[in-house]
């Protein structure tokens, strides 16, 4: 059916319902000479006469009729399906891609994406653990989740986390064979744990601050890896400092497996940020996860 017979036939509707081309007219927001010749149209196009006319009243013919008892459900259910769609455009729905590191993901995202998707069942969620600064229009990320420092200027950025303070860890054992370090410089002469960021950006630099200074020291050791519970793991086994998160290590400190080095050197920085690109059109679901993951300090 083309798209003109299709308003001809809504048009017919609209005036056998009413019984008027006056009421018709107005709902349908023509002229009633417009709506009359639209019908007059239609007639002639099937050849029966649908509606007889008098200067009183309207009303269908027996072809009338039948075509208008025909056409009723069949509109209303084709409403309704419409209708039905427009619901599903504001339900959250579909896919969401996150590009994140492991902290973040196990402390932040989550502990909120546990109640989020029992709370939206239609949402799917894909988080990607990865040291490297993905592009995430090219590789299909809706969002990424880093410290406050390491995005973008040109991304938007919601605060998602407290501050973030790092803690140089090691084992009791391997401090007392090798000493503690006083100033960030002493820890090149020591055994230091590395995390191995992607193929491209190599091993993390240790980065420290205290009293406007700000060195940043390129440790060395025998062991490196890309997942931080075998970094702290390393550090309980002796076998050298690690840089880790402050609360990923509290526990292991508190119970005397790890001591704490150069602490005033690592006061607390920009925590952990959700970025994504400003001029993306977002879903439902989307926008409905920031919100839940924005940080409410307090």
């Amino acid at each position: 059916m083309k798209r003109d017979e299709m308003a001809d036939l809504t048009a017919f509707l609209a005036v056998a319902e009413a019984r008027s081309f006056t009421q018709a007219a107005a709902k349908l927001g023509m002229s009633q000479s417009a709506l009359s010749q639209i019908v007059r149209r239609l007639e002639e196009r099937l050849g029966l006469r649908l509606l007889t006319r008098t200067t009183r009243s309207v009303a269908p013919t027996e072809a009338g009729e039948r075509l208008l008892q025909t056409l009723a459900p069949a509109l209303g259910e084709l409403d309704a399906s419409i209708a039905a769609l427009s619901e599903l455009r504001d339900k959250p729905s579909g896919l969401i891609r996150i590009t994140s590191v492991e902290h973040a993901t196990e402390t932040v995202l989550w502990p909120v994406l546990t109640q989020f998707l029992q709370t939206y069942p239609d949402v799917k969620v894909e988080i990607v653990s990865d040291y490297e600064l993905a592009d995430l229009a090219a590789e299909g990320f809706d969002a990424g989740v880093r410290l406050g420092e390491h995005v973008d200027k040109d991304m938007i950025a919601v605060r998602i986390a407290p501050d973030f303070r790092p803690a140089i860890v090691g084992s009791p054992r391997y401090l007392e064979k090798s000493g503690c370090p006083k100033v960030p410089q002493d820890l090149v002469r020591h055994q230091c744990i590395n995390l191995r960021l992607s193929p491209t950006r190599g091993h993390y630099i240790w980065e420290f601050k205290k009293a406007g200074r700000q060195p940043k020291v390129r440790v060395d050791g025998r062991i490196a890896f890309n997942d931080i519970s075998m970094l702290r793991q390393a550090a309980v086994d002796g076998m050298g400092l690690a840089n880790l998160p402050e609360d990923y290590v509290a526990y292991h400190i508190a119970d005397g497996r790890l001591e704490r080095v150069l602490q005033d050197w690592c006061p607390p920085g920009p925590g952990y940020h959700l970025y994504y690109p400003s001029r993306r059109q977002h879903t439902p679901a989307f926008s409905l996860l920031v919100e839940a993951l924005r940080y409410q300090a307090g």
